[in-house]
């Protein structure tokens, strides 16, 4: 990038937003973003005032993204299992690796995150819990099932993780998407 470009705030935060989403917040350092940038240190002071201060928006990031998806599932045309199926697809159609958001389950010790990931996990179940009492389950029943359904998709992504060679795809996704839907709206 030529010197005399000016990076706003928001570049930074892109650079930094794509460096966690595949490295996690240890990736989401000044000196590593500003290479990837072409820029230098000074410029990134000349909009955070330290590195905390760039985590804290790449977590606000981070939720924006959750409020997008959870906006555009309810938008979604149709009846609350079509809904939850759309929520499905558009959380298995998420850009690739997500590695930072895996990690940062286990990250909760470090400054902003275990806020963050309460107000998106508050975030996710409240929306599959509205989608499945619109589907007639009783309010205790939706929020089990929605904290299943949850602990699911989470517990499947950390095994993505760890066994990235066993991870389902093309059919084999879309099988386990259908069989995860089915099993959250199936009844007794």
């Amino acid at each position: 990038m030529p010197p005399t470009t000016r990076l706003d705030a928001a570049t930074w935060v892109d650079a930094a937003y794509d460096a966690f989403t595949t490295a996690g917040l240890d990736a989401v350092k000044v000196e590593p973003v500003a290479r990837a940038l072409g820029a230098t240190k000074g410029s990134f002071y000349w909009h955070f005032a330290d590195r905390q201060a760039l985590v804290d928006a790449v977590l606000a990031r981070w939720e924006a993204e959750t409020a997008r998806i959870v906006e555009e599932v309810e938008n979604t045309p149709g009846s609350p299992a079509d809904q939850l199926a759309a929520l499905f697809t558009a959380v298995t159609r998420r850009r690739s690796p997500r590695t930072g958001e895996q990690l940062l389950y286990a990250q909760t010790d470090l400054p902003g995150v275990a806020a963050a990931m309460s107000r998106v996990t508050a975030q996710r179940l409240d929306v599959v819990t509205r989608l499945l009492r619109s589907a007639g389950f009783s309010p205790d029943e939706a929020r089990a099932r929605a904290t299943i359904a949850l602990a699911t998709v989470v517990g499947a992504e950390h095994l993505t993780l760890a066994t990235p060679d066993l991870a389902p795809t093309g059919d084999d996704a879309r099988a386990v998407r259908e069989l995860s839907l089915a099993m959250i709206l199936g009844r007794d």
